[in-house]
């Protein structure tokens, strides 16, 4: 992507595609360049740029979200070596805020595009389950954040998350059947009536002028 005026069709075609503003899609083509140190793709040791993201407890997920290709659109596995500018784009367009303008299918449609990258962010081995270890471990490193919280505290929450988890689970399963994980639609009906948009946020990326989610 070369100058954001001298491209104005190719910039038109990526609001399209991701729902950002004109403005927006400038903003992050400047972090972009940033983060991938002015080269035309970022690969996953560009990351190392970014401060804020050194000590994520979950640094490690967040960054190979960026390259998984289901959350890329690419492939229904897989990771990609390198992303560029609109592959960025793509990934960041998980992180928008609903809008007030939209209808309930839409609601609906961008809830479940935000919970199904989450959701890739746990089933780290592609296999569409997540396993209540998995599930308990990630939340207890995401409480792990709050100064507020002690270590105790954050474990305690951490188990009753996971119970809740395996009542939804197992709770609508047949006699006959046979544990195996949480699948997505498990994961669903886990996040029904939270706000998901206070729960994905991109500090790290310094882009609190444009995704309010914190």
């Amino acid at each position: 992507m070369g100058s954001a005026h001298s491209m104005p069709e190719e910039i038109q075609e990526l609001a399209d595609k991701t729902g950002f503003t004109l403005e927006q899609i400038e903003h992050l083509h400047r972090r972009f360049k940033q983060i991938s140190g002015d080269q035309r793709t970022i690969r996953k040791e560009s990351f190392d740029r970014i401060p804020d993201l050194e000590f994520n407890p979950i640094r490690s997920k967040i960054v190979r979200a960026f390259f998984d290709k289901r959350n890329l659109r690419q492939a229904s596995d897989g990771l990609a070596e390198e992303i560029n500018f609109e592959d960025f784009l793509t990934i960041m367009s998980y992180f928008r805020p609903m809008e007030m303008n939209m209808d309930e299918e839409q609601l609906d449609h961008f809830r479940k595009e935000k919970l199904k990258f989450l959701f890739h962010m746990y089933d780290s081995d592609n296999d569409g389950k997540i396993t209540l270890q998995e599930y308990r471990k990630v939340v207890e490193e995401l409480l792990s954040r709050n100064p507020h919280l002690e270590k105790e505290s954050a474990r305690s929450i951490a188990d009753g998350a996971m119970m809740e988890a395996a009542s939804i689970c197992v709770g609508q399963m047949e006699p006959d059947q046979v544990y195996e994980g949480i699948t997505f639609e498990d994961f669903l009906k886990m996040w029904q009536g939270i706000d998901i948009d206070t729960k994905m946020h991109v500090r790290f990326l310094n882009m609190e002028p444009i995704a309010h989610c914190h």
